[in-house]
């Protein structure tokens, strides 16, 4: 579940399903080629791949994603700021990421994200705001942080077009001969997010790897 930030996904090809809860109720969403589903804070989600599910992710709030937005779903045990770092971890005995490590920490969010929703048909939603409740704890120490990602990121490209509309009104064309044209290459490496197998696009702009026109 994202705390600050609203989720797209654009479908590319295949066919699955989106299951969410929010305070709204549960739904199931189906997935086709040419869909776009996208849904606010708030909203604990689950994406399940029928048949070769192939999705592009657009996230609000460039850079929140990778700051930690989002607090998955595991059973309440695992929600503290003390048992939660370890049952999230992808890292193995080595500090490198294991797909066995993932595996186990999306069967955990699972396992939650189930008992959540069996406690909402009850008519029990307490559970639900209980999770709400312990993800907030979880993410506190980074608030601070998070403010200043979306000062730098998104309010600041806001605050860019609404000089860019005042210069228009006064004439001022200047901004217009600035353009640019900007170009990230594929990431070469999968990595392994909550998503499953990802190809961030984010961390290699924040790196500098962009690239001119070719």
């Amino acid at each position: 579940m994202h705390l600050t930030c609203a989720e797209c996904y654009v479908v590319v090809s295949g066919r699955g399903r989106l299951e969410t809860l929010n305070y709204q109720g549960i739904t199931t969403t189906e997935l086709h080629p040419g869909d776009v589903v996208w849904f606010t804070p708030g909203t604990i989600h689950r994406a399940i791949n029928d048949e070769d599910l192939r999705v592009i992710v657009v996230m609000q709030n460039s850079g929140l994603p990778e700051a930690g937005d989002a607090v998955m779903t595991f059973p309440p045990a695992y929600l503290s700021p003390a048992t939660y770092p370890g049952a999230a971890s992808l890292l193995d005995a080595d500090g490198a990421p294991d797909p066995g490590r993932a595996q186990a920490r999306r069967d955990l969010a699972v396992e939650g994200f189930r008992e959540l929703t069996r406690q909402w048909r009850r008519g029990n939603r307490s559970a639900y705001e209980d999770f709400c409740a312990a993800a907030v704890e979880l993410v506190k120490p980074r608030l601070d942080a998070w403010e200043k990602t979306v000062e730098d990121g998104a309010l600041a490209a806001a605050q860019a077009a609404l000089r860019q509309i005042d210069s228009l009104r006064n004439g001022d064309l200047n901004h217009l001969y600035q353009a640019t044209v900007s170009r990230i290459a594929q990431p070469p490496r999968q990595t392994l997010g909550m998503c499953g197998f990802l190809r961030a696009y984010d961390p290699a702009r924040r790196a500098g790897t962009s690239a001119g026109p070719q």
